[in-house]
């Protein structure tokens, strides 16, 4: 028969190695882009590996998140596929003061579905040809970052005329890269990372570097935010283990 003293130093020992062993600290909420599921998903489960609490993810196209965050819908951090988003946030005083700063890259490509060999140009006439004869799906080109990239490309290689009448607006880039997925578009623009990231399409082309601006992830905290685990999320998301991550997904250097 145990002792009640002993007992008692015994529970007190297991609650306390269940105190140690529970994640440290509330679990902050990001807002982020669609196109980051996979690769934010995995810093997430680094991040509760290491013992804090697994970061609870909402993604959906930026436009759709900025305008939730200027809502007052929950979050702590906002992770943006393009500044532009960033910059309406920061205008409205709604971000951190100190906090944004560019993760990560990525490049702009056509996609088709899987077991087609399609060699996409990149002259204007020849591209407007083969995109044009459509339908072409792409992120809503008026507001979600893939589409306004996607358009300003077109625009400059001098498609966009002919290929706007067949373009099948998503509401973000997965969406748009599922309609490509189910066959329901012979072609689509998505980001590199996102063909990666699809055994049920190939990449038909690249957009040169020069067709459009640097395409940046910035991620920063919200001002409203009062969980100190989002800085340290944060912070942990710009440090080399956290970038190597992002890596591992096809994400590059940010460039500008």
């Amino acid at each position: 028969m145990i002792h009640p003293f002993t007992r008692r130093f015994v529970l007190a020992g297991l609650a306390a190695l269940a105190i140690g062993a529970a994640p440290s600290g509330q679990a902050p909420i990001v807002l982020a882009a669609a196109s980051l599921q996979e690769s934010l998903s995995a810093a997430a489960d680094a991040w509760a590996k290491a013992g804090h609490a697994r970061p609870v993810i909402s993604f959906a196209a930026s436009s759709t998140l900025a305008r939730q965050a200027e809502a007052g819908a929950p979050g702590d951090l906002f992770f943006s596929a393009d500044e532009d988003w960033m910059y309406a946030l920061a205008a409205k005083g709604l971000l951190a003061t100190g906090t944004r700063a560019d993760l990560v890259g990525n490049r702009l490509v056509v996609v088709e579905p899987a077991g087609r060999h399609s060699s996409i140009p990149t002259s204007g006439a020849r591209l407007a040809r083969v995109l044009g004869a459509g339908p072409l799906a792409m992120a809503d080109p008026d507001s979600v970052p893939a589409g306004k990239y996607g358009k300003t490309a077109l625009e400059k290689l001098g498609a966009w005329a002919a290929v706007a009448p067949k373009v099948v607006r998503a509401e973000n880039v997965r969406a748009a890269l599922a309609l490509v997925e189910r066959g329901a578009a012979p072609f689509g623009i998505v980001y590199l990372t996102d063909a990666k990231a699809s055994s049920k399409v190939r990449v038909a082309g690249v957009f040169p570097p020069t067709s459009h601006p640097p395409i940046l992830y910035p991620v920063a905290r919200l001002a409203r935010s009062t969980n100190p685990e989002a800085e340290r999320f944060r912070r942990f998301l710009l440090s080399p283990r956290g970038r190597a991550i992002f890596a591992r997904f096809g994400f590059g250097a940010p460039a500008k």
